[in-house]
């Protein structure tokens, strides 16, 4: 399909994308699982390229830098959300990087799957120098959307750390948690992914099925991040926090099962939700990854892949992120 992007304005930066990440909320979009997709859908919210072309007034970046696009692309950029880095919060609402509406002149964003894209200059992250582009993109939702809990909720050094599901959010939590300094411990329901979680760098594995193993974990953890994307009873896991425990999800967005509050009120403990964060802590992350050495584990498909990514997606077949390489869906030069 060809379209069209906009003139860029004075405050745009145009980008040659290289790869683009492959988001579950890609799939609801596309799908129209949420009942707000806009067609035609352009996906893709986890962006990097290189700058061809900039606005008379950016001063931030230059052509020829590696740049990174997440979720958004536009906010009002005056309301005290705005102003103190949590565009994601906007009071005038942001604009999603794809299925959004342009402030400006109405018309539909569209994402990364494209060969570049116009976006203003403030949503346009700084790709630290000597990082592995390739592997860049999933930071900039996944990345993102763990880190910012973590960094929120006080994660540190001797922090004892659960993160339940080890999947494409799941497998980043346990990374970024473990770089923080905190005893990292991996729940799961399959046993095959033990050995996985510890290479990723957790310290412990319990499986949520095993009664006992539940039971010996009561009260242990500090902070718990919940990276399960289905409905599900939180009731078990509320009860291995400790005093003052929080939990965190990420992962589900739809009415859950309720919970007694007794599981709240014996303990002081909380349950929260995280979105991503703000361009600044965005920005923040990416440094943090690269000082660290943190990317997500990839697979790299061409363009004219991603229906059966999308289908493997389902099914939980991927170890834990599809990239889209814009060099594999070249066509051959003729």
């Amino acid at each position: 399909m060809t379209f069209d992007r906009r003139v860029p304005r004075a405050n745009d930066v145009v980008i040659r994308i290289s790869h683009s990440g492959i988001c579950h909320s890609d799939l609801h979009t596309c799908r129209n699982d949420w009942h707000n997709s806009r067609y035609p859908v352009v996906p893709g919210h986890e962006i990097v390229g290189t700058v061809t072309e900039v606005g008379d007034e950016v001063t931030r970046h230059g052509v020829g830098d590696i740049v990174a696009v997440g979720c958004m692309v536009d906010s009002c950029m005056a309301c005290p959300q705005c102003l103190e880095g949590w565009e994601v919060f906007c009071e005038k609402g942001t604009v999603g990087t794809y299925n959004g509406i342009d402030k400006n002149d109405g018309s539909l964003t569209k994402g990364g799957y494209s060969d570049h894209i116009v976006v203003r200059d403030h949503f346009v992250c700084k790709v630290p120098d000597g990082m592995d582009v390739a592997r860049v993109a999933p930071l900039l939702c996944a990345g993102i959307t763990t880190y910012s809990p973590l960094r929120q909720y006080g994660v540190r050094e001797g922090s004892k750390v659960a993160v339940v599901g080890l999947g494409g959010l799941g497998h980043m939590g346990v990374k970024l948690a473990a770089a923080m300094g905190a005893h990292v411990t991996m729940i799961t329901t399959t046993a095959s992914k033990g050995s996985d979680a510890r290479a990723l760098g957790a310290d412990d594995v319990i499986l949520s099925t095993d009664a006992e193993q539940m039971k010996a974990a009561a009260k242990r953890f500090d902070f718990i991040l919940n990276t399960i994307p289905v409905k599900h009873d939180i009731t078990p896991y509320l009860q291995l926090l400790g005093r003052s425990g929080r939990m965190v999800l990420v992962g589900m967005i739809d009415v859950m099962p309720e919970f007694h509050s007794f599981n709240l009120l014996s303990m002081n403990r909380a349950v929260g939700g995280s979105a991503i964060g703000g361009i600044p802590e965005t920005q923040e992350m990416l440094d943090f990854c690269a000082a660290k050495g943190i990317y997500p584990e990839c697979e790299m498909i061409p363009m004219n892949q991603v229906n059966e990514a999308y289908e493997r997606l389902l099914k939980n077949d991927v170890r834990y992120r599809f990239v889209i390489d814009m060099a594999l869906a070249a066509p051959p030069v003729e």
